[in-house]
């Protein structure tokens, strides 16, 4: 499914957004900006926006990972365009059996990626193994709005606009229907920080984003 959306799935993110998740992925790189991390490793990669964004802490390193090579392969075309290919390398991976040793990152990200792990908590721990001691994991993640009006607005355009206007655009009858239903099976708030905690990850925190749309979630190793 991702392969055949991967042509059109950064102008989708950033217009069905209105551009907002540009600013979200800010969110997860100030986040991390005082614990400078050199060796960072981005979990469900796909086109690479988020590893794009953390070149600006001035790492050693980024590794993106993901399951979907039609996503890579796009995203490494942007990385060259953005002549960022020295900084970040993007190879195939699965996030529940990922090839690093452990203690071997400074950072782990994930963004809109997590809710797709087909064992999030084999996937969580994984992210857990790989980190340093001390380090930092950062996940941002859809969620649900709870406070009317914006609750039932959200869900208006998220059953009914977003799906239709992702099936014109790419082409796939499946992506932007299973978006939604993705969502609304995903444990977010306390149900969330509790599989972080089951994982290893302590001081787990949660900030809501732009009325409840997405979370950041953030833990420590």
């Amino acid at each position: 499914m991702f392969d055949n959306i991967a042509h059109r799935y950064d102008f989708l993110n950033h217009f069905l957004s209105a551009g907002i998740d540009i600013q979200w992925r800010k969110k997860v790189r100030r986040l991390l900006a005082p614990h400078h991390p050199k060796q960072i490793l981005d979990v469900a990669t796909g086109t690479g926006d988020l590893a794009v964004e953390l070149v600006k802490l001035k790492p050693g390193h980024i590794v993106g990972v993901d399951i979907s090579e039609g996503m890579l392969n796009i995203g490494k075309e942007k990385i060259a365009r953005k002549k960022l290919d020295k900084i970040i390398t993007l190879e195939v991976g699965d996030s529940e059996n990922l090839r690093f040793e452990s203690n071997n990152f400074d950072a782990v990200t994930v963004a809109f990626g997590v809710r797709n792990f087909e064992n999030l908590q084999a996937g969580l721990k994984e992210m857990n193994r790989v980190l340093k001691p001390g380090a930092r994991v950062a996940i941002l993640e859809f969620s649900k709005p709870k406070k009317f009006p914006f609750k039932n607005i959200y869900q208006f355009y998220f059953k009914f606009i977003l799906p239709g206007f992702g099936k014109i655009v790419s082409k796939d009858n499946e992506a932007y229907t299973y978006l939604p239903e993705s969502v609304q099976q995903f444990a977010e708030d306390t149900a969330f920080l509790k599989e972080m905690e089951s994982a290893g990850f302590r001081n787990n925190k949660q900030q809501r984003l732009t009325f409840g749309i997405a979370t950041l979630y953030s833990g420590t190793k």
